[in-house]
């Protein structure tokens, strides 16, 4: 039977620093990279054909690092920015809190939570879906 086993990437220096990130290509933390440790520690009885990860170096590094932890035979993930993460357009780099303050709360969570109302020339859930959804449909009929 066939599994999927998905991840997030481990804490990045934007995440430390309570940050919108989305598409602002930042390193992993020393938590982060932690993080991918022990997720490698966590998938070292699993057995993969393949290993996919957004374009963003966060993503990238936690993938390679869970995968060696883990002692998995030479697999050579692929990249592809359809799978980066939510894009937050005008919020990357703004400190979460401090916008919360200046837009409100609930406005902020309506950026973050809602399907398909975006942050200002940000993307939607909605919109990363039709962006993310189409690769691997893709990938399932080829």
């Amino acid at each position: 039977m066939a599994q999927l086993v998905i991840f997030r990437h481990g804490q990045s220096t934007w995440n430390l620093e309570n940050k919108f990130t989305g598409w602002v290509d930042v390193d992993l933390t020393p938590k982060g990279v932690d993080e991918a440790k022990a997720a490698g520690e966590k998938i070292k009885n699993f057995k993969f054909d393949h290993a996919y990860s957004s374009d963003l170096k966060r993503a990238q590094n936690t993938l390679s690092t869970a995968l060696e932890v883990a002692k998995h035979p030479a697999i050579t993930p692929v990249y592809n920015k359809a799978l980066n993460e939510r894009m937050y357009g005008d919020l990357q780099g703004l400190n979460k809190t401090e916008t919360a303050k200046k837009y409100g709360e609930e406005q902020v969570k309506i950026w973050r939570r809602s399907y398909d109302i975006p942050p200002p020339n940000g993307e939607s859930l909605k919109d990363t879906a039709a962006r993310v959804l189409p690769y691997f449909e893709k990938r399932d009929s080829s």
